[in-house]
């Protein structure tokens, strides 16, 4: 089976899509945790927002490999209405969940079934992936909501995002005392280039 002629076709259309769009949201979600004070949270779904783009990278590879300018779809994309930092972690969190549980194995199984084994195994570490996100995204969304984003009941390695200050503490300040931004601090072992 030609790759055009097929279902894996469709399918790595709309995943292109729903990566395109979560890239996107993702980015408005930024804006949204920025307006709110929470340039940390900006960062998280801004650091997310270029994984998606990866992915919808790695789609488009295959759909350019089939030699088609253009695929018809129908498909339902999530919007996120909400604007409140708590919402759009959990909101984001079921998104990535439902890319996980059900849109990606299915589309591994389909692209199985019509002989694209490469295609389907990227479906089935690209969903491990989202996983993954879902699973960041549910931990910020808990500390936010538990008042902890930046706190701890013991002390522990704290780092400005915006300019690299470390310090052990049991809380962070609201300002950097070396740059002095605001809410730009994380837990270093949640920091994405930790070296602990």
């Amino acid at each position: 089976m030609e790759l055009k002629n097929s279902k894996t076709h469709e399918n790595l259309m709309r995943a292109l899509a729903g990566e395109t769009l979560s890239r996107a949201r993702y980015e408005q979600a930024a804006q949204a945790a920025l307006q709110a004070k929470l340039p940390v949270l900006a960062e998280v779904f801004r650091y997310t927002a270029s994984q998606e783009q990866e992915h919808a990278e790695i789609f488009a590879g295959y759909l350019r490999s089939a030699g088609e300018p253009a695929v018809g779809i129908e498909a339902a994309f999530p919007v996120d209405t909400v604007t409140e930092p708590l919402a759009l972690l959990a909101a984001a969190a079921k998104n990535e969940r439902k890319e996980h549980e059900l849109i990606y194995p299915t589309f591994a199984r389909i692209a199985r079934e019509e002989g694209f084994e490469e295609i389907g195994r990227k479906f089935e570490m690209i969903a491990e992936i989202e996983n993954c996100h879902a699973g960041r995204f549910e931990t910020f969304r808990q500390l936010l909501s538990d008042g902890k984003l930046f706190s701890e009941q013991t002390a522990g390695n704290w780092i400005c995002l915006n300019c690299g200050h470390e310090f052990n503490a049991k809380a962070a300040p609201q300002n950097c005392p070396v740059c002095g931004r605001e809410g730009h601090f994380i837990r270093v072992e949640m920091s994405p280039y930790s070296y602990q």
